[in-house]
């Protein structure tokens, strides 16, 4: 029992003792490193040689994509690796020291940031320590909240794919000083964000020579590749949009009588504007491109504010003043013949009176009337009486047709048209007029002006219901032609986004 208890003692004093000797030995290390080391030196052999850096990023997080004012802000840990000449050791000389850390400060490192940065200090990393292996191998990882430009192309907003690149390079030293080399970008520990997907990050390692100097400047650009996720925009913009839009159709199903028909438009075409307004509020001010969406919103005002002015016209044509003159021949022709016979409509009672209209007897004429005046003087406290009895007025060529309440289509109240006052009282006994009484006189002359009103009376109704049934054409028409229209530029319009059906398919249905 003794000797496996003092096997475990010296293994956990040689323990002990090792890390007992790594604190001198670590100070003595850096000691020795930095005894003559410059940290503004580049870190090679031979001053004609050139330095290779190995950069690459993690991607953590797309935090904001501002539309208005075009930058990208990502949450992204720069890697760069390189070797220096000066910080070698041997480990054998340094026990239990393979590798070392440097403030950023005290060694030599690389000036590489981002050329496209939009943040107020324009170098948003954070100053970290640097990690040194026992073979001069230097491995930088700051982290860092970057802010960067990026042109936003919102021509297929919402169903939009943008594409910003983060641009790193050395600020100072050029290709024959220092080069650089790509890593591929490390999305593993990516955070998705709720507004966007990601699509990937590619890099490409790019060359540029400048006027001012013969060297080339190399670069690397990370390509940030993302989607906008449609549903949220579904919701609040589109949808709304469509309905709203739907509802500028049912001002040709309401009414004319209701009075709603122009505040029904007005209101819809006031929130298309209310709608417009939001989505110019998060587009940059910008005249390269019009959004996709700005776009189908103008094109549903055009088509609310054309079905206003439809909507003018047909109460125009509905309250038509029967003074103001009768229908054009054209009009009838086009509106009452061929509109309604390709829409399928009929004027209301046409099929009750035409029938009538048909069956109705041959018109009688008058033969003779028999006037037969006689008074008879009777004693009452009143005192005499005038008692005239008109006979034969039944014969009168004045007949009432067969018309429909509810229509107002008219056979003709009066079969006779020209001479129809003198027929009230022929020409053969006007000779007797002066026999007759005045009273007789006063009924003839009332029926004249009765039958006139009559006639007055169902013409103006005949003409009012040609115009009304007229903005019922237009009405009909309108609404079939105003829905195939709605229908088409929704469709096409949504649909020439590149990734419509994908965006659709992905946010609306998984």
């Amino acid at each position: 029992m003794e000797l496996p208890k003092f096997l475990l003692f010296l293994a956990v004093s040689a323990l002990t003792i090792k890390d007992s000797f790594q604190g001198p030995n670590q100070q003595r290390l850096y000691e020795n490193l930095m005894q003559q080391y410059n940290p503004l030196v580049r870190p090679v052999q031979n001053d004609s040689q050139k330095l290779t850096v190995n950069f690459g990023l993690t991607l953590l997080q797309i935090m904001d994509v501002d539309e208005k004012n075009q930058v990208l802000t990502t949450n992204i840990w720069l890697q760069m690796e390189w070797n220096d000449a000066y910080l070698q050791w041997d480990p054998a000389d340094y026990p239990g020291v393979n590798n070392v850390r440097f403030p950023d400060d005290r060694i030599w490192k690389p000036d590489i940031l981002l050329y496209n940065s939009a943040d107020e200090r324009f170098d948003a990393t954070v100053s970290t320590n640097i990690l040194v292996n026992n073979s001069g191998g230097c491995s930088y990882i700051p982290p860092g909240i970057f802010k960067s430009t990026c042109y936003i192309d919102v021509r297929w907003f919402p169903f939009d794919e943008q594409r910003c690149d983060l641009k790193f390079g050395s600020w100072t030293y050029g290709g024959y000083s220092l080069d650089l080399k790509m890593i591929e970008a490390d999305i593993s520990n990516y955070v998705s964000n709720g507004e966007w997907d990601l699509v990937g990050v590619p890099g490409k390692k790019n060359e540029r020579t400048y006027e001012c100097c013969e060297e080339p400047y190399p670069d690397i650009t990370f390509t940030v590749v993302m989607r906008r996720r449609t549903l949220y925009y579904g919701l609040n913009l589109l949808i709304p949009c469509v309905l709203i839009s739907t509802l500028a159709l049912l001002v040709f199903l309401l009414p004319a009588d209701s009075g709603e028909k122009i505040s029904l438009g007005i209101t819809v075409l006031l929130s298309l504007t209310v709608f417009m307004l939001l989505v110019a509020e998060i587009m940059p001010p910008t005249s390269d491109s019009v959004p996709l969406i700005a776009e189908y919103f103008a094109i549903t005002m055009v088509i609310v504010g054309l079905s206003v002015i439809a909507t003018v016209i047909v109460l125009q044509y509905h309250h038509h003043d029967p003074n103001g003159g009768k229908m054009p021949k054209w009009t009838r022709v086009f509106l009452l013949n061929w509109c309604a016979w390709f829409l399928r409509m009929k004027r209301p009672g046409e099929e009750r009176v035409r029938p009538a209209c048909h069956n109705k007897g041959p018109r009688s004429s008058l033969t003779s009337m028999e006037l037969n005046a006689s008074a008879s003087a009777s004693q009452s406290t009143n005192g005499n009486m005038l008692y005239v009895g008109v006979r034969g007025l039944e014969s009168i060529p004045y007949s009432t047709a067969a018309t429909s309440p509810d229509s107002g289509v008219l056979c003709g109240r009066l079969v006779a048209r020209a001479g129809e006052e003198e027929l009230l009282l022929p020409a053969a006994h006007v000779s007797s007029l002066g026999s007759l009484e005045p009273e007789l006189a006063k009924i003839l002359d009332e029926v004249r002006f009765i039958a006139k009103r009559f006639r007055a009376q169902d013409e103006d109704e005949s003409t009012c219901n040609e115009w009304k049934f007229a903005a019922a054409v237009i009405d009909r028409l309108c609404l079939m032609a105003f829905s195939l229209f709605t229908i088409l530029c929704t469709i096409s319009i949504l649909m020439s986004a590149p990734n419509f059906v994908e965006a659709i398919s992905k946010d609306f249905f998984n």
